[in-house]
């Protein structure tokens, strides 16, 4: 799977694709308006950050210039319902610090300011994102909430704890005391033992 390209941009169309040169090599690679223009002036060397999408009849890479962009689109994707289009067109209108305000606000008329999503799609989205995202009890003081997608070994210890059958408010306490990158399977531990003091 192709994770960052780094390389020459040599064309692009404002619409949704950039093609990058690599040695020779064009890769096609569907982005936002946002992305697209962000990348500079054609000839210029640039990284984008890819999520490589297969499916039976196509294989598309989608870039991102930052790799938070690209793990915030990744956990869309793992919602009902959510394709890459869309999941571009939400990253495209909130990137994430701005989509962890929404979710943290439940903020369903944000989520509807996305072309396509109208008030019952942007009310089971919330639900949804909620828990494919970590999200902090409020912003940092001078600075934007982030979000933590639940692409991470946290999101892993989540949905364990949650197939356990603890509430998705123990799940929140305990995950907010736990280290946000690891090895799953300590984390897991971790939070066990946490657990079975609090209990």
């Amino acid at each position: 799977m192709i994770g960052r390209l780094r390389g020459d941009l040599v064309d692009r169309d404002l619409r949704g694709e950039v093609i990058i040169d690599v040695g020779g090599v064009g890769y096609r690679v569907t982005v936002s308006p946002t992305t697209a223009v962000s990348l500079g002036d054609l000839g210029d060397p640039v990284t984008v950050h890819v999520h490589h999408h297969v499916r039976e009849d196509a294989q598309t890479l989608y870039g991102f210039a930052e790799r938070d962009e690209r793990v915030a689109f990744e956990a869309l994707l793992g919602a009902h319902g959510v394709g890459p289009a869309l999941a571009l067109a939400i990253l495209s209108v909130h990137p994430p610090a701005s989509l962890a305000r929404v979710l943290a606000d439940d903020d369903l008329d944000a989520l509807c300011l996305v072309p396509g999503v109208g008030k019952k799609t942007a009310a089971r989205l919330l639900i949804e994102l909620k828990s494919r995202f970590d999200l902090p009890d409020q912003a940092a003081p001078g600075g934007p909430a982030a979000a933590v997608p639940a692409s991470s070994a946290r999101a892993d210890v989540h949905n364990a704890l949650a197939g356990l059958g603890y509430s998705a408010e123990e799940i929140r306490e305990v995950l907010r005391d736990l280290p946000v990158d690891g090895d799953a399977s300590v984390l897991l531990r971790d939070a066990l033992r946490r657990l079975a003091v609090v209990r």
